[in-house]
């Protein structure tokens, strides 16, 4: 039977989260309210571009269209996010996809279009000219959790387990909650730090109110003195902690070390089967702690099309371009930072 496609109607919204629901390539990442969450938090206009045969839906693309002066033109799929990309029944559902996008890009003049996906789709030959591989730059760390508490820390080495433990006998204690405080305070301090621009406040109360239990955030405590902090995605059986955050004294104390294994205890409590570290950039701090915790680093195998004459930006810290931007970044204030920052990450994707 015949395929078609078009773009998604709010009344598509229950097929499509059930559509991702069943797929076993369907992240929490596919789901239809990150429309609304990129929409009210940047402005950004999505276009998601679901695929039927039958009145059934076959395959699913959700993109957004980031236009903006600092960075340029282009569709992502998905921007803030670390996979989404095509994810469809059959080869020709995929391939279907796939026109549909190439021709709404040009229609609209779009330079570049970025699908991430955790797997590369299968580019069969009649695309292979104009969908490319982008270049590796991230992997993601994701594992299966042990059946148990007991038996998840003896799974983590050596080293790095005498760092978690030292911090459980410091007497650390972890607090879960629904305010955003004194999470997003400890993130926007980390992320002036780190020199990167950081999501305005607005963007994590429309995570919170638009997916509601599958968010959680997870707060550190010496005493009465926050730490550090992380905001989870719960999606299927699996555990996403993706944005955290620390203050100078979680380092000394453990606290991040500390977080990231309550996380890991409360999920097998839950009833969770997978831990998901999110991606680090290849070869950087933050992949190097990640593999000290006994995950096995796999490249994230993005696809780019580029029209006629047209380059691939290259939006990502690890440019030389950016490094004095970074550096100064680190020396401002962090209201300074704060007020500034949103403004620029509403470009970065």
């Amino acid at each position: 039977m015949s395929l078609t496609c078009r773009f998604f109607a709010p009344a598509d919204a229950a097929a499509w989260s059930q559509f991702v629901q069943r797929h076993p390539d369907g992240t929490f990442f596919h789901l239809p309210g990150w429309q609304q969450v990129i929409a009210d938090s940047f402005g950004h206009r999505p276009y998601y571009i679901l695929c039927e045969r039958s009145g059934q839906i076959t395959g699913i693309l959700p993109l957004v269209h980031m236009k903006t002066m600092l960075f340029g033109n282009a569709l992502i799929s998905l921007p803030f996010c670390v996979y989404a990309g095509p994810i469809a029944d059959d080869a020709q559902s995929l391939s279907a996809l796939l026109d549909y996008a190439a021709a709404f890009m040009d229609q609209k003049r779009i330079p570049f279009c970025e699908l991430r996906g955790p797997v590369n789709p299968d580019i069969d030959l009649a695309h292979a000219a104009t969908w490319q591989p982008v270049p590796p730059l991230y992997a993601t760390f994701r594992k299966f959790l042990a059946a148990t508490a007991e038996e998840a820390l003896k799974s983590i080495p050596r080293k790095q387990r005498a760092v978690v433990r030292k911090a459980i006998d410091r007497g650390l204690s972890a607090s879960v909650t629904t305010n955003i405080e004194p999470f997003f305070g400890l993130y926007a301090e980390s992320m002036r730090n780190l020199g990167t621009p950081m999501f305005p406040r607005r963007y994590f109360h429309n995570l919170q109110n638009i997916f509601t239990d599958s968010v959680e955030i997870l707060t550190i405590y010496d005493g009465e003195t926050p730490l550090c902090a992380v905001l989870s995605f719960i999606h299927k059986d699996q555990i996403l902690p993706y944005y955290a955050g620390g203050g100078i004294a979680a380092r000394s104390a453990g606290g991040h070390d500390f977080m990231y294994w309550e996380v890991m205890r409360r999920a097998i409590g839950q009833g969770l089967k997978s831990f998901d570290f999110g991606r680090s950039k290849i070869d950087t701090g933050a992949y190097a702690f990640k593999k000290n915790w006994g995950f096995e680093p796999e490249p994230l195998h993005y696809t780019m099309r580029l029209r006629a004459g047209e380059t691939a930006p290259e939006h990502n810290p690890l440019n030389p371009k950016y490094q004095l931007m970074i550096k100064l970044w680190k020396r401002l204030p962090v209201s300074v930072a704060n007020f500034i920052g949103p403004h620029i990450m509403r470009g970065l994707g």
